[in-house]
């Protein structure tokens, strides 16, 4: 059994990223932090903490953050049960897509969480679970983390959009394989393969794409106005602007939605 104010000292040197903002968040002495972190590690006999700036767990440590995240968690849920308030600290992976259009305005309602957030592909979040690096995560997998719950969330639809003159320039003759093969397409990341599924969905086959890097969903749907490049933007951010005329969608009948747990 593994002391709580050991765990909470370790929770909040990860959460802050140093001995002395931990102290500060947690009224105590850096000197007292410090003690609880040895004696935790002295307890597993493993180190749970790399000495860097920021301060970051070892593979020990990012299980015993999980563990104390877990604990958080239920402590907050019987607490809510007793009709108590309760702070929970809780560290999640999201997606950039979701948190530029869903997941903040479902942040409003829980004024007791406080939350650090990793931002990660939806393909590849649930991989941080498993690894012990956040307590939850927003993903396209609904078999659940050993030890955690899928929760359906909806899907987020993603239109293939461009400027009306890069769709004239690129794509005069219609989609088709050598069109999207040399036409610029935007890719939030080396994760990202939706640009990628939604080409081999509109010709049938898999095919390379010329691609340009841009990690930014808001920037995305400027780059594509500005006619850099086509790509899949979420349909909450493109609506209104489509509706207008420019971005234009590829293939109006072909939507991409992504279920999201």
């Amino acid at each position: 059994m593994f002391e709580h104010p050991q765990l909470a000292a370790l929770s909040a040197i990860l959460r802050t990223g140093s001995f002395e903002a931990a102290a500060d968040q947690l009224a105590v002495t850096q000197s007292a932090i410090s003690q609880r972190i040895r004696a935790l590690e002295d307890r597993i006999g493993a180190p749970v903490l790399k000495r860097t700036t920021p301060v970051e767990a070892t593979h020990t440590g990012k299980r015993l953050a999980a563990h104390a995240d877990a604990l958080a968690r239920l402590e907050a849920d019987l607490s809510n049960d007793l009709g108590h308030d309760h702070t929970l600290d809780l560290s999640l992976a999201v997606n950039a897509d979701s948190i530029d259009t869903w997941f903040l305005p479902a942040l409003q309602d829980l004024p007791n969480l406080r939350f650090q957030i990793r931002i990660e592909d939806q393909d590849h979040s649930a991989d941080l679970m498993r690894r012990g690096e956040v307590a939850a995560a927003v993903t396209t997998r609904k078999e659940p983390v050993q030890g955690a719950d899928a929760t359906p969330l909806g899907a987020l639809r993603y239109l293939a959009t461009a400027s009306p003159e890069f769709v004239q320039t690129h794509f005069k003759g219609g989609i088709t394989a050598n069109s999207l093969a040399r036409a610029p397409a935007l890719v939030f990341n080396e994760k990202d393969t939706l640009q990628s599924t939604w080409a081999q969905r509109a010709v049938g086959k898999k095919i390379p794409l010329t691609t340009n890097f841009l990690p930014s969903t808001r920037g995305f749907v400027e780059a594509a106005t500005l006619g850099i490049g086509w790509g899949l933007n979420p349909d909450p951010l493109v609506r209104d602007a489509i509706a207008r005329g420019d971005p234009v969608p590829l293939h109006p009948d072909l939507a991409h939605d992504t279920p999201l747990f």
